[in-house]
């Protein structure tokens, strides 16, 4: 049946050419990119923060963590594959925004690069979206993502343990202290979730980590639920603020 699947699969080319998943140039293969947008992303690899997997302009110890880590230790450890900037941003827009879900597969190989080694017990678990932007958006981003990397790690999926059970504003220009205040109560633990995460380590999965205020929130009520620990593990993460100062989302 190779035959058939490879025709197929032409077939659909021919109809539905592949094109770059950030500039949508036509390409020679699904999942790849055009050679500008390539050469243009933003991969994060070492040296970077132990804790929240911030990038580090110089060498740096593995154990090192950056200052914001160092004043405020995060309730996770963080790993992101791309920087929020670029080709990159253009990708989590398109993901998020444009009823593009295919771009979470064609991703799958650089989330998995990104998470490392991951541990036996591992579940994966999306962050979740509001009913109503749910509703509003027929799918949720973080949810595609973390399919995908169930189907690249043969890691177990759990997509409704978390519950965020009050809508929130758009994250969009606020500081961190305003995010955390903007999401002070907004997730809870699905009661029937709580067995199945007990003495596990959760790998949450989000499209953007920005001031962490939404894996913060997450991990905090995972904890608290049985898990032993949260590693938060997201498609680009912002390196570097706005020009005032506020996180870009």
């Amino acid at each position: 049946m190779g035959w058939l699947q490879r025709a197929l699969g032409a077939g659909v080319d021919l109809l539905l050419p592949p094109r770059c998943a950030a500039c949508g140039t036509i390409v020679d293969a699904q999942g790849s990119f055009c050679l500008k947008c390539w050469s243009d992303l933003p991969f994060i690899t070492a040296p970077m923060c132990a804790s929240c997997g911030l990038p580090f302009e110089t060498p740096q110890p593995e154990s090192r963590q950056c200052g914001a880590c160092l004043a405020k230790p995060p309730r996770y450890t963080a790993r992101a594959a791309l920087a929020y900037e670029g080709p990159a941003r253009e990708i989590v827009l398109r993901l998020k925004h444009s009823d593009r879900q295919h771009l979470a597969a064609d991703m799958a190989g650089h989330l998995r690069r990104a998470a490392g080694e991951l541990p036996d017990d591992a579940l994966i678990v999306p962050v979740p979206l509001h009913r109503w932007r749910l509703w509003r958006r027929g799918y949720n981003q973080a949810a595609e993502l973390a399919k995908a990397l169930s189907k690249a790690t043969g890691k177990p999926l759990l997509v409704d343990v978390l519950v965020r059970h009050r809508a929130t504003k758009s994250s969009q220009g606020l500081n961190p202290t305003q995010r955390r205040r903007n999401l002070a109560g907004a997730f809870v633990l699905n009661p029937r979730a709580k067995p199945l995460i007990a003495a596990k380590c959760i790998i949450l999965v989000d499209d953007v980590l920005t001031t962490g205020a939404t894996a913060n929130a997450c991990a905090r009520v995972l904890l608290r639920g049985g898990a032993t620990s949260v590693r938060l593990l997201a498609l680009a993460r912002v390196v570097r603020p706005d020009s005032t100062g506020h996180i870009a989302s």
